[in-house]
């Protein structure tokens, strides 16, 4: 082996990694995440990685690396102090918001705080009219003094969005400088750097939450890079976007924003390409992880994508029906579905004695209680682990579980006070936790208009294995695909992901009214510079590969929706757009008027590929060995305890009826009663529902 790709993916308790050889070679490990410094685990895990594989770290090419620090920065409401400097009368923009809220007669919804307080937003006398024309020149002084005011308050980021900038960014541009010259210790974010795009909430909000992140993700970039160094690893690292591709660390240290959903995006990437491979084109793409529960879709082997979405807590949908629920960044992202129900979720009974599962999590530290490392309150993994899903130990022996302090947990916390015995506490845990995640499936399924019945279910993540079935039974889903390796799926998904970049421009009118010419004549000026931009990268012209989309709506209507662009357009192409927009319109909203269609903006997306990316091969078994020991598991009440065979999943071939168990060192495959467990040519175990 001359030389190897890692891919990093920290989750809320383990931090996974996976060495991809250039000769085929794969090896994976999990270390237990450090979330005080994230780092940390990383540095740990490529040592023992790489001493795993045989090879010497300086032979690592490429690192690819997945990261929660920016969506945790959000959650935790720890990100710097940020000050906003706006155009006059729009101070209010983030409180005002969209007017609106995610749900109808909800007394009980709270609007999400700012994260700009508001003795921190600060308006200047400047103006500039819709069509870029200034109407008014900046008071350059008037910067300097908010400036003076901001570093008195210990301000250490700042914002600036301006009215119709992203028509004509000459007062932005030089506010900016006048901040970054005068006071060179506050962080600047300008939005025309990170979104100049139409809608003043929007682009405030995106620019509001890069500024506010930008801090904590460029420190913590900057200490991996400097341990990654130390320890001999001089490779590029590329940071995992929220749409699934990858970017340089320098990018994701200027543009955080489009880092936060860093990771997630990834596997299912990885599960676009595996259904490639296997020729599975309709595919509902579930990962549980310690912290949180996500799914997407796959339909006819496109992976479902949106521009923007909004993080909060809770289950997060980026839907375009699902509005005002949180912190919106209009950025390219895969469109994923989320709840806070992970194998860490913390199980509770509230004050009406109705147990509840999450969001709040016992993460990394403290842990399950069966971890044995400080955690006192039962979770998900306690259920599964006094139920008998889990095994003895995880990680591959490397974490040994305390079975009678979970089981104690619950007793405590839950069994007694609800007046049922252990093991229907726990079932009761197990339950909770599949009805919240099954709502993820739904949010990005049957609220689409999408039957899940018609697809099958891909499960990854460490604990997605152990639910996937359930979940699939409780969705009417009669398929259930695990890939190899499934615990460390994501850190593989971002070895098949390209490098990226979006270009955006402004672009406003009527379809059939503006100029080919002028069109054709903004997409050369935007392949350009994508070209000059990923040469940067060390891609050829001939490797990069260029996505242009228009966003189009009906005249008068003030939300778009994105429609495939060709790279050069001829008039016929007017024709074939406003049927591809009333389309995707109709299959959206369930009609399409006869009215004129506008274009808003043009995007492009822009990935170089050299062809090193990681594929899916078939697979063989290692061995024939038969079932070397049996558990008993509580599969449900009904049938109470049951004696379960447990496969090796590197043996595995196949052709056995349920129940039975399927582990490796990364995580547990359980297949239920009457379900059939198969293998294909490419090593995934396929399970068929009863």
């Amino acid at each position: 082996m001359n030389s190897a790709r890692i891919g990093v993916d920290i989750g809320g308790t383990f931090t996974d990694l996976v060495l991809f050889g250039d000769g085929g070679e794969t090896f994976f490990t999990k270390v237990p995440s450090t979330p005080a410094k994230p780092e940390e685990a990383v540095l740990t895990g490529i040592r023992q990685i790489t001493e795993t594989a045989g090879m010497d770290v300086a032979k690592v090419a490429e690192v690819v690396h997945g990261t929660t620090v920016g969506s945790n920065t959000l959650l935790q409401k720890v990100g710097a102090k940020t000050g906003l400097i706006t155009t006059k009368g729009f101070r209010d923009v983030l409180e005002i918001g969209r007017v609106r809220t995610p749900t109808m007669f909800d007394l009980s919804w709270e609007k999400a705080v700012p994260l700009i307080a508001r003795r921190y937003r600060m308006e200047v006398d400047e103006r500039s009219a819709a069509d870029g024309t200034i109407l008014k020149a900046l008071d350059e002084q008037e910067i300097i003094e908010i400036g003076r005011y901001f570093q008195s308050e210990g301000v250490e980021s700042v914002a600036i969005c301006f009215i119709n900038s992203y028509r004509n960014p000459e007062n932005e541009a030089r506010a900016q400088e006048l901040m970054r010259k005068h006071f060179p210790d506050i962080w600047v974010t300008a939005s025309v750097s990170v979104l100049p795009e139409i809608r003043e909430y929007e682009r405030t909000s995106t620019t509001a939450v890069n500024a506010y992140v930008l801090p904590s993700l460029r420190a913590y970039f900057e200490r991996l890079e400097n341990g990654l160094r130390e320890i001999g690893v001089s490779a590029p690292l590329l940071i995992s976007n929220s749409n699934g591709g990858l970017s340089s660390a320098k990018m994701a240290q200027e543009k955080p924003v489009f880092f936060i959903s860093s990771g997630r995006s990834a596997g299912v990437v990885g599960a676009g390409r595996l259904g490639q491979a296997i020729e599975e084109k309709d595919l509902v793409v579930f990962d549980m992880g310690g912290t949180t529960a996500s799914a997407s879709l796959i339909h006819k082997g496109e992976l479902s994508r949106a521009n923007e979405y909004e993080f909060r807590a809770g289950i997060s949908t980026p839907s375009r029906f699902i509005k005002a629920g949180g912190y919106l960044m209009r950025v390219p992202t895969v469109d994923v579905a989320e709840v806070g129900s992970g194998a860490g979720s913390i199980a509770r009974i509230d004050d009406g004695g109705l147990m509840h599962v999450g969001p709040l999590s016992a993460g990394a530290v403290p842990g399950p209680v069966c971890y044995g490392i400080g955690g006192n309150s039962p979770t998900v993994t306690d259920a599964n682990v006094v139920l008998g899903f889990l095994p003895s130990a995880l990680a591959g022996g490397s974490m040994k579980l305390d079975v009678d302090g979970a089981r104690a947990a619950i007793k405590r916390d839950l069994a007694d006070p609800l007046k049922l015995s252990i093991e229907d506490a726990a079932f009761g845990i197990r339950e909770v936790a599949n009805i919240n995640m099954a709502r993820t499936i739904k949010a990005v399924t049957v609220e689409r208009g999408v039957d899940p019945r018609d697809f099958a279910l891909l499960a990854f993540g460490g604990s997605g294995p152990v639910h996937a079935c359930d979940l699939a039974k409780t969705l009417g889903i009669s398929r259930v695909i695990f890939p190899m390796s499934p615990g460390v799926f994501t850190a593989t998904g971002m070895l098949a992901a390209k490098v990226e970049r979006y270009f955006l421009r402004s672009l406003t009118g009527m379809l059939d009214q503006l100029p080919i010419q002028h069109i054709n004549a903004l997409l050369a000026e935007m392949r350009t510079e994508a070209v000059s931009s990923l040469a940067e990268e060390g891609y050829a012209e001939d490797q990069v590969e260029l996505g242009f989309e228009a966003d189009l709506r009906f005249k008068g209507q003030d939300f778009e929706i994105p429609v495939s662009l060709p790279n050069t357009l001829v008039d016929k192409d007017r024709d074939n757009l406003r049927a591809s927009f009333r389309e995707a319109y109709k299959s959206i909203y369930g009609y399409a008027s006869d009215d004129g269609v506008e274009i808003v903006n043009v995007r492009l997306n822009a990935s170089g590929n050299t062809g090193n990316l990681l594929k899916f091969k078939a697979h063989v078994p290692d061995r024939v060995v038969r079932a070397a020991e049996t558990r008993n598991i509580y599969f449900s009440r009904t049938e109470g305890w049951q004696e379960t065979p447990v496969f090796e999943r590197s043996s595995f071939e196949g052709g056995v009826v349920g129940p039975l168990i399927i582990q490796s060192p990364d995580t547990t495959i359980v297949i239920p009663p009457r379900a059939k467990a198969d293998l294909d040519a490419f090593g995934n175990v396929v399970a068929t529902l009863a």
